[in-house]
């Protein structure tokens, strides 16, 4: 039992990483909503737990040895996805405001989803690398990854509502100090896309 809640507790941790913040950040600089800026959060975990799971079968049930070099390539895309999700950001700003429509809200929480989708692929491979290591039987070894997705769900859960404060209409009236911020959280997440690229490129 204690194994499994370090595991939740892993997953959590998990979701605080660098690279996860620098795009829940930018996700929800669109909301003024809370609700739905903890929905994005929420999104962006499924969306991440359901690649680790996906990872996880095809490793731990089929046995398909996946190379380093392929995670590499997974960690470069995730970089170019945050420049893109910076990009997008920035070029949205600039934009007349989107209501808070239906359609709207649906299209941003599918936008999250596959943002947690692409950037389970860049953590997939050392999880389930230690998972193989630990694991008595494939069952458990699932049951792992998938505590450990419930746990990486928490986690974005509570750094959506953190980031989001600074958003909602309740907390900051200023406008354009929230432009401010989104624009440093926008050049954060593009800066940082660079990086993660050039790294797993082999560029520096």
């Amino acid at each position: 039992m204690i194994k499994f809640f370090l595991t939740l507790y892993a997953g959590l941790e998990h979701a605080f990483e660098a690279d996860h913040l620098v795009a829940v950040n930018t996700l929800v600089t669109e909301r003024n909503n809370l609700k739905q800026s903890l929905k994005d959060g929420i999104f962006w975990g499924i969306g991440h737990t359901s690649t680790l799971f996906f990872v996880g079968i095809v490793m731990i049930v089929f046995k398909v040895n996946i190379g380093e070099n392929v995670f590499r390539n997974f960690e470069a895309g995730v970089g170019l996805m945050l420049i893109i999700l910076g990009i997008w950001r920035l070029l949205k700003l600039y934009r007349p405001r989107l209501h808070d429509t239906p359609a709207h809200t649906h299209h941003a929480h599918r936008a999250a989803f596959g943002v947690g989708f692409i950037h389970g692929l860049a953590g997939s491979g050392a999880l389930v690398v230690m998972v193989i290591a630990r694991m008595k039987t494939p069952l458990e070894g699932l049951l792992y990854i998938l505590i450990f997705g419930v746990g990486s769900v928490l986690g974005m859960f509570l750094a959506a509502w953190l980031f989001s404060l600074p958003y909602t209409k309740v907390f900051l009236k200023s406008k354009k100090f929230q432009a401010i911020l989104v624009v440093i959280s926008s050049l954060l997440c593009i800066g940082y896309g660079a990086k993660v690229v050039a790294e797993n490129m082999g560029w520096i």
